[in-house]
C-alpha cells in the first residue's frame, strides 16, 4: 500500500520526471489530489497550481456523476448516465449552475486572490489521488485545454487499468503506477487516506508560490496540532484544528474500538473545518482504560471526561467558545449524556450511528437541538435509535442513510453523513456561516 498521499507523489514524480526538460506546470485536484501534486511539483522545479472542478451528482443520487463542471464556464456531461436517469437538460443546467458557484467560491479560498498560473503553450501534468470515475479528471483537461494547454498529461498513483481509454482525447497520455484489477475505491490503496481539507489545499499552494505571509494566514494553527488534555486522574491525547474566524467548535466523542485517529470522524471534522467550524478529536479513554470492557460502556465516565474536556477548552486561546458534540457509537451516548449539563450550553449534538439509549435518563433532559444518523440496513441500531428519539424533549431529527450499514462503507454514505451534519452544525452554531455547500 502506499503510506499516504506525499510518498504517492513522490513515487509518482520518479515516473514523469522525463518531462521536467519541458518545464510544464502541474495541476492538482482538490482536494486529496493536492499533496500529490505538491511533490510532483517539487521534484520537477515546476509552477503548481489548482485546477477546480466539481462533480455533478444525480439529483436522487448525488455519489453517481453525471458529469462535471469547471473553471472558465467548462461543463463535461456524460450522455449516458443522463439519459439512464431519465433527466432532463433543465436537471442538468440547474445542476451545473449550483456547481459553478461552489467552483468560484474555492478558487478564491485556494488561491487567496492570486492569479492562475498561465497555461498558454504550456505542458500541463494534471495530478489526482487516484481516479475512480474519470468524470472529474476530463472536465480537468477540458479546463487546461480551453486555457491554452499545448500537452496535457494526466498523471496519479492508481487508477482503473481503462482510465487511458476512458479519457481518449482529453489527455495526451496517461502515467498511472498502479492499476488493479478491481477498484471499488482509491483509499484502499492508502494506509492512511485522511480527507484533505480546503485550509491544507490553500496552505499547499501558497508554499509552493513562496507566500509563507499567506500560508501562515491560511494555516488553521498549522492545520492541526496534537493537544494534551487535563482531564484529572489521567490526561487525554487529542487533535485540535481552529481555521481562521472559526465560529464554533465540535467536540468529537468515539466510540468503543475507536479513537482519535478514526478516518470516519477526521472526514467529518475536514469538512466541518471546510466550513469555518474548529474541531476537536480526542480519545475519552487511555490505551490502557480501552482494554477494559467496563470502561468502555462506563457512559457515567465518558460524559464526565467530555464535560471536562469542554471546561479545559474555554482555557485554551482563540478556540470559540460556542461548542457542539459529535458522537458515535458509545461516544453518542456520551455526547447526549454530557449535552444535559445545563451549565454547557451545548449549541447542537450529531450522532452517527450511535447508542444513544445508552444516555438513559440523560435523554429528557437534553436541550441542544439533535441529529440522529443510522444507516438504513443497521436495524438494531436504528430501532434503538427510534427508542432513543422517542425520550427527547428537545429540537431533533432523525436521517436514514439510504443502502448504509453500521460504518457506513458503502460509497457515497460517508459523504451523506458529512453533508448532513455540516447542515446541522450551520443552522445551529452562530450565524456567519456563508459557506455551506448547496
Amino acid at each position: 500500500m502506499l503510506a499516504d498521499r506525499f510518498e504517492a507523489g513522490r513515487l509518482l514524480a520518479e515516473r514523469v520526471m522525463p518531462l521536467k526538460g519541458e518545464h510544464p506546470v502541474v495541476l492538482g485536484l482538490p482536494r486529496g489530489g493536492m499533496p500529490v501534486a505538491f511533490e510532483v511539483a517539487r521534484a520537477l522545479d515546476a509552477p503548481l497550481d489548482v485546477v477546480v472542478v466539481r462533480k455533478l451528482g444525480v439529483p436522487y443520487q448525488p455519489e453517481l456523476a453525471m458529469g462535471a463542471v469547471g473553471e472558465g464556464d467548462v461543463v463535461v456531461i456524460d450522455e449516458a448516465v443522463v439519459r439512464a436517469a431519465g433527466l432532463d437538460d433543465q436537471d442538468v443546467v440547474a445542476a451545473a449552475r449550483r456547481e459553478r458557484i461552489a467552483v468560484e467560491q474555492q478558487v478564491h479560498r485556494f488561491r487567496g486572490g492570486r492569479p492562475g498560473e498561465s497555461l498558454e503553450g504550456r505542458t500541463v501534468v494534471i495530478v489526482d489521488d487516484g481516479i475512480a470515475t474519470v468524470s472529474s479528471v476530463r472536465a480537468a483537461c477540458a479546463v487546461a485545454r480551453a486555457a491554452g494547454a499545448r500537452r496535457i498529461v494526466v498523471a496519479v498513483p492508481v487508477g482503473p487499468r481503462y482510465a487511458a481509454t476512458a479519457l481518449g482525447a482529453a489527455a495526451d497520455e496517461v502515467v498511472c503506477l498502479r492499476e488493479p484489477a478491481d477498484i471499488r475505491a482509491i483509499g484502499q490503496a492508502y494506509a492512511d487516506f485522511t480527507a484533505v481539507s480546503d485550509a491544507q489545499v490553500a496552505v499547499l499552494l501558497a508554499h509552493a508560490v513562496g507566500d509563507e505571509t499567506a500560508a501562515a494566514r491560511a494555516t488553521p494553527r498549522d492545520l492541526s496540532q496534537p493537544v494534551s488534555i487535563d482531564s484529572g486522574a489521567v490526561r487525554l491525547d487529542g487533535i485540535l484544528t481552529v481555521p481562521p474566524s472559526a465560529s464554533g467548535i465540535v467536540l468529537f466523542a468515539h466510540g468503543s474500538g475507536s479513537s482519535r485517529h478514526s478516518s470516519r470522524n477526521r472526514f467529518v471534522a475536514a469538512a466541518l473545518n471546510d466550513l469555518g467550524i474548529a474541531t476537536l478529536l480526542f480519545d475519552l479513554l487511555t490505551p490502557e482504560e480501552e482494554l477494559h470492557r467496563d470502561k468502555v460502556f462506563d457512559i457515567d465516565l465518558l460524559g464526565f471526561r467530555l464535560r471536562g474536556t469542554t471546561r479545559w477548552l474555554a482555557s485554551v486561546p482563540d478556540v470559540p467558545d460556542r461548542v457542539g458534540y459529535f458522537g458515535a457509537s458509545t461516544g453518542a451516548a456520551a455526547a447526549l449524556h454530557a449535552a444535559a449539563d445545563p451549565e454547557l450550553d451545548i449549541a447542537a449534538v450529531v450522532s452517527r450511528g450511535g447508542r444513544p439509549d445508552l444516555a438513559g435518563p440523560s435523554l429528557s433532559s437534553v436541550r441542544a437541538p439533535t441529529l440522529l444518523i443510522v444507516g438504513e440496513r443497521d436495524r438494531l441500531v436504528l430501532d434503538l435509535n427510534r427508542g432513543a428519539q422517542a425520550l427527547l424533549r428537545c429540537s431533533n431529527r432523525l436521517s436514514i442513510v439510504p443502502g448504509a450499514t453500521h460504518l457506513f462503507e458503502e460509497p457515497g454514505c460517508l459523504e451523506h453523513v458529512a453533508q448532513l451534519a455540516c447542515h446541522w452544525f450551520g443552522a445551529n452554531l452562530p450565524t456567519g456561516l456563508t459557506r455551506l455547500r448547496s
